[in-house]
């Protein structure tokens, strides 16, 4: 898998944007970018549809529909995939895999899950009624950052990260699994640890069984359905950093595999999802 950006250079640059420069992508950006988009695939077999419109929204955020949290932005992807099995997790691989790219051009993007219109994208993008929409992502040259940019950031905390002992576990969910154990792997998990989601949730959880990465998405038994919808794609985008990091650096052979391991006391509010194994 040949991957043209380097991966924990593109993590480290990334962040949210919702202030945009009032000018167009350059045209042989935007040309770059649709050759990356044509050429992207995910390891779990899923066809995804990454949709992209061109669409001034005024200075309100509004007409096609951000409730005024974008400003500037001309730029929308769009996600849209089928209802099945591991089909959001394989959407949030995918779209973040361009997200990346985007960042190593040197773009601003931000996921937005909830503050947009969805009915008017989704007739904007053309996508079936059938199809999961989970999320667009507006891209554009980032502006300086407003005021009430800095409070939505501060009020979710959008640069803190749980620590490693929370995330990640080593044999059992009753041992944390440290940087140093995690030897060659430890830098992916960063990267891992470091991806976006919504809210800012963190909900995965890794269980290392020697070269085999369990992972399981955390949410309570009261979550709402919509809630857990969206936790699959942030499920995507945190093993997409972890799996890109991995076949860049490492250089690794590896197979995804749904295959829990037996005999591990499970904590309820953790939900096996697949699992990473070097072969």
């Amino acid at each position: 898998m040949n991957i043209p950006y380097n991966v924990v250079d593109a993590v480290s640059k990334r962040r949210s944007v919702r202030t945009y420069e009032k000018k167009p992508v350059a045209p042989e950006l935007l040309k770059k970018i649709e050759t990356y988009k044509e050429s992207l695939s995910n390891p779990f077999g899923i066809d995804v549809h990454i949709h992209q419109i061109d669409k001034n929204i005024s200075d309100e955020g509004e007409k096609l529909g951000t409730y005024g949290i974008i400003k500037g932005a001309t730029n929308f992807l769009g996600l849209s995939v089928a209802k099945v099995p591991m089909g959001l997790v394989a959407a949030g691989y995918q779209l973040e895999d361009l997200v990346l790219y985007l960042t190593s051009l040197g773009l601003g993007t931000v996921w937005l899950a909830a503050t947009f219109t969805r009915s008017r994208f989704q007739q904007a993008m053309g996508i079936p009624s059938e199809e999961y929409f989970p999320v667009i992502c507006p891209f554009g040259y980032p502006e300086k950052i407003r005021l009430v940019e800095k409070i939505m950031r501060l009020g979710a905390k959008s640069d803190s990260r749980k620590p490693w002992s929370e995330l990640f576990f080593d044999g059992d969910f009753s041992t944390p699994l440290t940087e140093q154990a995690a030897g060659e792997y430890s830098q992916a998990l960063e990267m891992m640890r470091r991806a976006p989601s919504a809210v800012n949730a963190q909900p995965w959880r890794v269980l290392r069984i020697g070269d085999t990465f369990h992972f399981y998405v955390m949410y309570k038994p009261s979550t709402k359905e919509d809630d857990v919808l969206i936790k699959q794609v942030d499920m995507g985008i945190g093993i997409s950093h972890f799996d890109l990091t991995a076949l860049q650096n490492l250089k690794v052979n590896r197979t995804f595999e749904h295959k829990e391991p037996e005999g591990v006391a499970v904590p309820v509010q953790f939900h096996y999802l697949i699992s990473w194994r070097k072969t």
